[in-house]
């Protein structure tokens, strides 16, 4: 069967919602017999009646209705089409899928993201969020181009920039009585500890640090998220150990105090070694390294001088 005719489909939209040949014709600026010629072919091309007089106006059959529809959609699609290539032709540079965690997306990443769309209005950017080590395995399986991860991450496949460090924090319960001044493990490991899910980065970071000042502490309660955890010891359900940027512009709502030792954790901009490098890449990928801080950066140079000597 021959391809679609879409000038037929547009001219058979138009009698049907104008209601008359003539009125179809003059949208269409065709003769009024131009116009009854292409129904007729779309009438022989399908073995069907399509159009239907009722006094002086043009009504659809059955399925001449059926068709209406399927055009309206072939017509939705192509005006889609339109203007995927109109972006292509002003400007569009791109798509860019990033995927970062949940703390990262709320407190650091919208400064960047605005600054992106603002100055780059080409890009398409797409963010979701997931745990470090579904966003690991999604650079690794081409889902995502760029990851915001926490460290450590090791895998041959991937160029790790670290970008800052993330101080964690204890919080409590607003009114919480008798907190220290600065919260070790064995004072936590009296308390009801919350945590976040096993999967992620956070939680054996916590549990190290736990261990490391407490032979057997108890085991602590998962809940999730650091939003949750917030919510739950806002709620009075208990301690929790948290990176002090979530609760930055919170701390009213909860007692916040630093742990001894310290305890923190590092951001990363994780990527394929092997991704080609395109335009919208590079302006997310410089975006992104806008976060790292000299804190992140120092190591890397005390490491190039250790080599050098």
């Amino acid at each position: 069967m021959r391809g679609l005719n879409f000038d037929q489909l547009r001219a058979l939209l138009e009698v049907v919602e104008q209601g008359s040949f003539s009125a179809a014709a003059r949208r269409l600026n065709l003769t009024q017999p131009a116009v009854s010629l292409q129904i007729r072919e779309l009438e022989r091309r399908f073995g069907v009646r399509l159009i239907e007089r009722l006094g002086k106006r043009a009504h659809a059959t059955v399925p001449g209705r059926e068709l209406v529809e399927a055009a309206r959609r072939i017509s939705r699609e192509c005006d889609d089409a339109d203007a995927a290539m109109r972006r292509f032709r002003e400007g569009w540079v791109g798509r860019v899928h990033v995927g970062t965690t949940l703390t990262t997306m709320i407190y650091r990443l919208p400064p960047t993201l605005r600054k992106v769309r603002l100055d780059h209005p080409g890009i398409d950017l797409i963010v979701t969020n997931a745990p470090t080590r579904n966003n690991v395995e999604n650079i690794i399986q081409n889902r995502i181009d760029l990851g915001l991860v926490n460290l450590p991450v090791e895998n041959r496949q991937l160029k790790i920039t670290p970008l800052c460090p993330e101080a964690l924090v204890a919080i409590f319960p607003a009114g919480t009585p008798d907190v220290p001044d600065e919260v070790t493990p064995a004072y936590v490991a009296r308390q009801n500890l919350l945590v976040e899910q096993a999967t992620s980065a956070a939680h054996p970071l916590v549990l190290g640090w736990l261990s490391a000042g407490h032979s057997s502490p108890p085991a602590p309660t998962a809940l999730g998220t650091v939003e949750a955890l917030k919510s739950a010891v806002a709620s009075n359900l208990g301690m929790a150990i948290v990176p002090e940027v979530a609760v930055a512009l919170h701390r009213s709502d909860f007692i916040v105090r630093p742990l001894r030792p310290p305890l923190s954790r590092t951001l990363a901009l994780i990527e394929h070694r092997n991704k080609p490098n395109e335009p919208a890449l590079e302006i997310v990928r410089n975006a992104l390294l806008a976060l790292r801080t000299a804190e992140a950066i120092e190591p890397k140079r005390r490491r190039r001088r250790r080599s050098a000597r």
